[in-house]
C-alpha cells in the first residue's frame, strides 16, 4: 500500500491547527480513524480518512438547542434565532467558542439562565451594531 506523502502530513497539521486541534487530539484523531499510533504509519487512504474527518462536519453533532439544561431550553432557542442573524448557525465551534471567551463555559447548553440572558443581550447589541453599520449610521 501507498504511504502517506509528506503533503498529506502537511495538510493534516495545517487542517488541524486551523480547527484548533491540538497534538494529543490529533492524534487520538488519527488513532480513531486509523487504529495507528503514528502519523507516519498511515497509508495514503488512511491519511485521507483522517483528512476527511478533520474538515468535515461531525454527522451526529447535536445542535446545542437540542440537548442540555431544560429549564434554559427556551432561551437557547432565542440564542440560535440571533446567531442565525449573525450567520453563525451553521458552526458551533463559532458559537460555543464566543461563549468560552465571554463565560467560561464550553458549551451553550452548559449555560445557567442568568447567563443566558446575558448572552441574549450581548447578541442583540451586535446584531444593532451590525445593522447601524449597514445602514450607514455611526455607532
Amino acid at each position: 500500500m501507498k504511504a502517506i506523502s509528506t503533503t498529506q502530513m502537511k495538510k493534516i497539521w495545517a487542517t488541524a491547527s486551523e480547527q484548533g486541534i491540538g497534538k494529543e487530539d490529533l492524534y487520538a484523531l488519527i488513532y480513531r480513524e486509523s487504529n495507528k499510533e503514528s502519523m507516519k504509519q498511515l497509508t495514503w487512504t488512511e491519511a485521507n480518512k483522517v483528512i476527511d474527518a478533520l474538515v468535515k462536519p461531525k454527522k451526529n453533532q447535536k445542535r446545542t438547542d437540542i440537548s442540555g439544561r431544560k429549564w434554559t431550553k427556551a432561551q437557547r432557542q432565542t440564542i440560535y434565532r440571533l446567531t442565525g442573524e449573525l450567520g453563525w448557525n451553521d458552526d458551533n465551534n463559532r458559537i460555543n467558542g464566543f461563549v468560552k471567551r465571554m463565560f467560561k463555559v464550553d458549551r451553550v447548553e452548559w449555560l445557567d439562565a442568568d447567563q443566558c440572558s446575558k448572552l441574549i443581550e450581548i447578541l442583540k447589541k451586535m446584531i444593532k451594531r451590525i445593522t447601524k453599520e449597514k445602514d450607514g449610521y455611526e455607532a
